[in-house]
């Protein structure tokens, strides 16, 4: 809204904005930015009549927890995990190791157990350690970290590196694995991903649904 405003006046000088009604002026200026920690209900989407459109839009507002922290920091494009909002590396420094689960003397399952672990009196910013039966680091072949949204679509629909899923496994996956679920459930003193698991799943269904389309780029 801003940036057409501002080419209008750049066009017909600062009459348009005197024209303009005081309610109008006071919407542009105070219009909510798209709420990042919900996600819309897949049926939002259906009055979008062009079908492939649809499907992009559908991954879109998947995105939201596809490429958030909570899901970005088990899918890195090296051989070290991530940790909290900011990404930055692992700490202790662990590797990837055999199967994703570290390497002797550094796995994974030395410091993190089937369930989140309250931490009390150790730090102020450390409040909790991650917990699950099956924690360990996404392979690489599965490195969301760098690439763009069109990359990471294209790589989620092909089972060369997706884990040898088709397209309904991935709604399987997506919907019901507990790793995954872990997203909205990690523990004290982490912001979980958007929404909830079970809406996030019915937007990977909707988009595969509809064709399972890739934005561009």
């Amino acid at each position: 809204m801003k940036s057409r405003l501002a080419l209008a006046c750049a066009a017909g000088g600062l009459s348009l904005l005197a024209a303009l009604p005081a309610s109008f002026m006071a919407l542009a200026q105070t219009a909510p930015a798209s709420d990042m920690s919900t996600l819309k209900p897949a049926a939002s989407f259906s009055s979008i009549a062009d079908q492939k459109a649809r499907s992009v839009a559908l991954f879109e507002e998947a995105s939201k927890v596809i490429e958030h922290p909570r899901c970005l920091n088990c899918h890195p494009a090296g051989d070290r995990p991530l940790q909290t909002m900011t990404m930055h590396p692992h700490q202790p420094p662990v590797t990837r190791g055999d199967g994703g689960m570290g390497v002797p003397g550094m796995m994974c399952n030395t410091c993190h157990g089937a369930d989140n672990a309250t931490v009390v009196g150790q730090s102020p910013t450390l409040k909790s350690i991650p917990g699950n039966p099956a924690w360990h680091l996404a392979p690489i072949e599965m490195a969301w970290v760098g690439k763009s949204l069109g990359e990471i679509c294209q790589q989620l629909k092909d089972p060369a590196r997706n884990g040898g899923r088709d397209l309904s496994k991935i709604v399987e996956h997506m919907s019901h694995d507990s790793l995954v679920g872990w997203g909205w459930n990690p523990g004290e003193g982490r912001e979980p991903a958007p929404g909830t698991q079970a809406e996030f799943g019915e937007l990977i269904k909707a988009w595969v649904d509809t064709g399972a389309a890739c934005p561009a780029g």
